[in-house]
């Protein structure tokens, strides 16, 4: 009898463990812009990947190998920009959370949030779902100049016109 309910108590102990294995949050990973073109490259979408594809932002890991990068880098004392983890800050946001990604550039997590959780068109297609899956929304403007500026502020010591910049990176989802 005892050996019946000690095994009774060892098997409900290994089901509560895996239940709070299943149910804890899994950590939010990020999935490179390949997984978002697919549906953002679409008209219907506003063709959001299309414009990323064509800004500096997707050609800001690569702008760290140009010669204007080196002679910002030696002013810095900083021998390799592609490298450098305070050039990666802004050039390759995810370099050091996810080195794969690093040659994306500034891609659409780096102001999205990590789209593991919210990256199925099931999801994305509620808007509310998809913010309580970790995309990141900002409610206005002065959020968005507020997330740029981190960067933008001042780089390199050029000023940084937020209306200006944004007209170039804006995309907005038709009809929202």
């Amino acid at each position: 009898m005892k050996k019946a309910a000690l095994l009774f108590v060892v098997i409900v102990t290994l089901v509560v463990a895996a239940l709070t294995l299943l149910a804890a949050p899994k950590e939010r990973t990020y999935v490179g812009a390949s997984a978002c073109k697919l549906c953002h490259k679409a008209e219907l979408q506003g063709r959001q990947f299309v414009i990323w594809e064509k800004s500096l932002h997707a050609k800001s890991f690569e702008s760290l190998s140009t010669p204007r990068a080196a002679e910002i880098g030696k002013e810095l004392g900083v021998a390799d920009p592609r490298t450098n983890a305070a050039c990666l800050g802004c050039h390759a946001p995810l370099a050091a959370k996810t080195p794969d990604l690093k040659e994306e550039g500034v891609t659409c997590e780096v102001c999205h949030g990590p789209g593991s959780a919210y990256k199925k068109l099931s999801i994305m297609q509620d808007r509310a779902k998809a913010v309580a899956n970790g995309l990141i929304l900002y409610p206005d403007a002065g959020a968005i100049e507020a997330h740029c500026a981190k960067c933008h502020q001042n780089a390199h010591g050029v000023a940084f016109d937020f209306a200006k910049g944004w007209d170039i990176v804006k995309h907005p989802v038709p009809g929202k």
